[in-house]
């Protein structure tokens, strides 16, 4: 039984060090001082304002996973469209992937399409994808100050990031963060 407590301490120990260390990561920045000169703005955030509600999906054309161009507002048009924003090295991402599994495949003909959208190389997606296989369409993008993930609003760039579309195409909801079981099914609605 002694063996319990130091496991325990160190546990405790591990758990407090990775909420320390994620507080600092996910704190927002301190506002500048009324005398500090405010950052100059990157062009690129500047060239992209952070999509609203009931704004246009934007027009994006990404690769599938057979390297193939793919219109998301043609190919998706006309029903609600679900995209999660992942990476394979995404943990959050990872366990969410059975979760945005099953509530596409319930979704049959007329219901809410899924979309991922990986944030990764192509190599990196298929390896994935041959262990943890998702009946949706995937599609890829390099990350960069302008990527599709910026493009239909995650100004913080974390993962995973989640948007809904209605069928006419326009910005419903946003989610940053992974989706808990049976999550999904309550956000859409």
């Amino acid at each position: 039984m002694k063996w319990q407590r130091p496991a325990l301490l160190w546990t405790a120990v591990l758990a407090a060090g990775l909420g320390l260390w994620a507080g600092h990561r996910l704190a927002p920045a301190p506002a500048p001082a009324a005398s500090d000169t405010p950052p100059a703005a990157s062009p690129a955030a500047a060239a992209t304002p952070a999509l609203q509600v009931g704004d246009p999906l934007p027009a994006l054309t990404l690769p599938d996973l057979d390297d193939r161009p793919l219109d998301l507002r043609q190919r998706f048009a006309g029903r609600p469209l679900l995209i999660n924003v992942w990476a394979s090295w995404c943990a959050p991402c990872v366990e969410e992937m059975p979760e945005l599994a099953r509530f596409a495949r319930g979704q049959g003909d007329n219901g809410v399409q899924v979309l991922g959208l990986a944030l990764d190389t192509l190599e990196d997606v298929r390896g994935f994808l041959q262990r943890v296989p998702v009946g949706y369409p995937i599609v890829i993008e390099t990350p960069g100050p302008r990527d599709a993930s910026v493009q239909l609003g995650n100004t913080q760039g974390l993962l995973p990031y989640s948007v809904l579309f209605d069928a006419q195409g326009r910005l419903v909801k946003a989610k940053l963060g992974p989706f808990a079981h049976g999550e999904i099914d309550r956000w859409v609605k």
